[in-house]
């Protein structure tokens, strides 16, 4: 199989300074992405002047995807970068998770048609977030001391641990990759989910095993690097997970509300 022409979309909202962090790590690449999709969700003047400068310095087509802050609708803004995508795979790393400089190439090698691929993260701690700089910081003595935690997600090996399994435990959106045209067969992101909480993105997960794309679960290869940071409030949880369990229940494979109310009419 030919390598996939991989999108990279990189969700934020209103964290410039995590962001210039995940730009930093995304320059350094060893396989650059065929573009670079920002999924905003109506951050101010500071993140689009920092889009701006990256887009210049970049050497790949970079592209600013934005609606105006009217609370929580990230579902909504990726829905939309994946209808603007021209990538036939697409790489979701979220704006607060600094990728391995092999991430890129590592998506690309796992891609495998009929799974889709959900990587790790393993975490820095919150006080040590200004310091880190993965072009300098020693990881692996972070992790001695503590100022990274989650060793077994945190260390590319030579050779990745893949399990194939249909499970929820562990669907992260910060961290996976998806044929596109398979996210068009299940409609994307269900946009009911509004509000941060938990489910959005095990919904969209569930429905592609509805799909029969079973996941390629993987260690060691595909890292990121999660900069702690306070949690959001969490008021909307109980609502996202009945709404995750009802997907769950019936077996759903389309959302109603979703990816094709952003793209063109056939």
């Amino acid at each position: 199989m030919s390598a996939p022409r991989v999108s990279l979309i990189i969700s934020t909202y209103n964290r410039p300074d995590a962001l210039a962090k995940v730009f930093a790590g995304v320059a350094r690449q060893s396989q650059a992405p065929a573009e670079v999709l920002v999924s905003d969700d109506g951050s101010g003047e500071p993140t689009r002047a920092l889009v701006a400068e990256f887009a210049r310095q970049a050497p790949f087509p970079v592209r600013h995807v934005w609606h105006p802050d009217d609370g929580f609708r990230k579902t909504v803004i990726l829905n939309q970068s994946v209808a603007a995508a021209a990538g036939d795979y697409l790489v979701f790393i979220d704006g607060d998770c600094v990728p391995h400089r092999r991430y890129v190439e590592d998506h690309a090698t796992l891609a495998q048609r009929g799974f889709w691929v959900q990587g790790r993260r393993c975490f820095v701690v919150e006080k040590h977030v200004p310091a880190f700089d993965l072009a300098t910081t020693p990881v692996f003595a972070w992790l001695l001391i503590g100022r990274i935690t989650g060793i077994a997600k945190a260390l590319r090996l030579p050779f990745p641990i893949v399990r194939r399994d249909t499970k929820q435990r562990g669907i992260i959106g910060c961290n996976l990759a998806a044929w596109r045209d398979d996210l068009v067969a299940i409609n994307g992101f269900d946009e009911e989910y509004a509000g941060w909480g938990i489910g959005e993105d095990s919904d969209m997960g569930t429905r592609l095993y509805q799909l029969g794309r079973p996941r390629k679960f993987v260690y060691a290869h595909a890292v990121v690097y999660h900069l702690n940071h306070p949690e959001a409030p969490k008021a909307h949880v109980a609502q996202s997970l009945a709404r995750l369990e009802e997907t769950i229940r019936t077996c759903k494979l389309r959302c109603a509300r979703g990816l094709d109310s952003h793209l063109p009419p056939r």
